[in-house]
């Protein structure tokens, strides 16, 4: 009798200890599996951040060399701000027009939710590259950023681009433009917004006659642009 209790507790002894190890084999087992995950998932990570990275530089390929570089940060945090332009225009302003206009302007530190607004302005809505303007005294205006022949040439002089008037019909070449051109005014007029949007809209003598008449260069253009601006970028962008 002793004996078989002898034997039943060596063999209850012997499942335990190979249920322990057994518990043991399992917890390594799983520690490996959640390392292959996270390994997997790294390198998921690294694999979409070097294809977005490749997608960018082929978006700017048909732009000069300026230095255009961001990190994965940056990438990211550019890719909120083209859905956002995306979801606002109901799908009119393409992502890839959003992702190559937010690493542009901030490039050049401008808040890339103005350039978006007056794209807007200028094509009424429609963000159509295609566009060309009612003809005025000083004839037409073409394109995603409604650019003249007579203005066209010299800006694009300023942004190291080659000009054609064709180009004016890309969206990526107008709104190359369109960033050089606000970043010059924006300069010219000391980073004031007001006077920097209405010149863009009435050209800079046009900008001088409406703040000689109104006192101030406040136009519903440079009104308008900055609070939609606001209300579209939410918490994405800080204004100054």
């Amino acid at each position: 009798m002793r004996l078989k209790i002898f034997f039943a507790v060596s063999v209850i002894v012997l499942l335990s200890i190979g249920s322990l190890q057994l518990a043991d084999m399992y917890a390594e087992t799983e520690a490996e599996v959640e390392k292959l995950e996270a390994a997997k998932v790294e390198m998921e990570r690294e694999h979409i951040s070097a294809s977005e990275i490749q997608k960018m530089n082929e978006l700017t390929e048909q732009l000069p060399d300026d230095g255009l570089e961001f990190t994965y940060h940056q990438w990211n945090e550019a890719e909120e701000k083209a859905a956002k332009m995306y979801e606002d225009s109901d799908g009119e302003f393409k992502k890839d027009w959003g992702m190559f206009l937010s690493i542009k302007a901030e490039k050049n530190e401008i808040n890339p939710f103005i350039v978006y607004e007056l794209l807007k302005v200028e094509t009424g809505d429609q963000f159509d590259p295609d566009m060309v303007g009612p003809e005025t005294s000083d004839g037409h205006a073409y394109g995603l950023a409604q650019f003249m022949k007579n203005t066209g040439p010299w800006i694009a002089d300023k942004a190291g681009l080659d000009y054609e008037h064709e180009k004016l019909f890309d969206p990526y070449y107008a709104m190359h433009l369109s960033v050089t051109y606000l970043d010059y005014l924006y300069d010219e007029y000391d980073g004031n917004w007001d006077k920097a949007l209405t010149a863009y809209h009435r050209g800079m003598d046009g900008m001088e006659q409406y703040k000689d008449e109104h006192g101030d260069a406040k136009s519903w253009y440079a009104v308008d642009i900055q609070e939609d601006a606001r209300e579209t970028a939410g918490d994405l962008v800080t204004f100054e």
